[in-house]
């Protein structure tokens, strides 16, 4: 018994080699993402951008007025950039990259936004996630969930 396949060529049946017969092309890894994840990353990066744009022009500018906020501010800038480039990548390491940010994320936003509401001295200025993200129409409480439901639904 020969390896290969049978082929149909010109009404005769012909053997061809296991090397000339093609896989079937799978999808690179990442190539194809949804439109919720375009829209994902694309908002992820605007939202890094902004952040840690107005964070370092806080920092610069007007420091001593309101050094929480403005610290907090310059992390959640970073945490978006790093959020940013592991939904970009979404594989191996940097999945894992991807869920902790989003949870670090999360987390921040939720302790920020409740100690802004029941310290408010704290927080002289508003920071990115004070008031849960109410500065930035709440997409900072809505985006890390959006995005766990995003790796969750890829992980299936």
């Amino acid at each position: 018994m020969s390896s290969g396949r049978s082929a149909r060529h010109r009404g005769k049946l012909e053997r061809v080699p296991e090397s000339d017969i093609a896989e079937p092309k799978q999808p690179r890894a990442g190539a194809r993402t949804s439109a919720l994840g375009r829209v994902l990353i694309t908002v992820y990066l605007i939202l890094a951008i902004a952040a840690t744009a107005r964070s370092l022009y806080q920092i610069i500018s007007e420091f001593d007025a309101a050094p929480v906020a403005y610290t907090l501010s310059a992390i959640s800038g970073v945490v978006y950039i790093l959020a940013s480039i592991a939904l970009i990548k979404r594989r191996g390491a940097w999945r894992m990259v991807a869920w902790v940010t989003l949870a670090f994320e999360l987390a921040g936003v939720l302790i920020v936004g409740t100690l802004s509401l029941t310290v408010p001295e704290w927080f002289a200025h508003a920071s990115v996630w004070s008031y849960f993200g109410m500065g930035y129409v709440f997409i900072p409480l809505v985006l890390p969930v959006l995005g766990m439901i995003w790796l969750r639904r890829a992980d299936a």
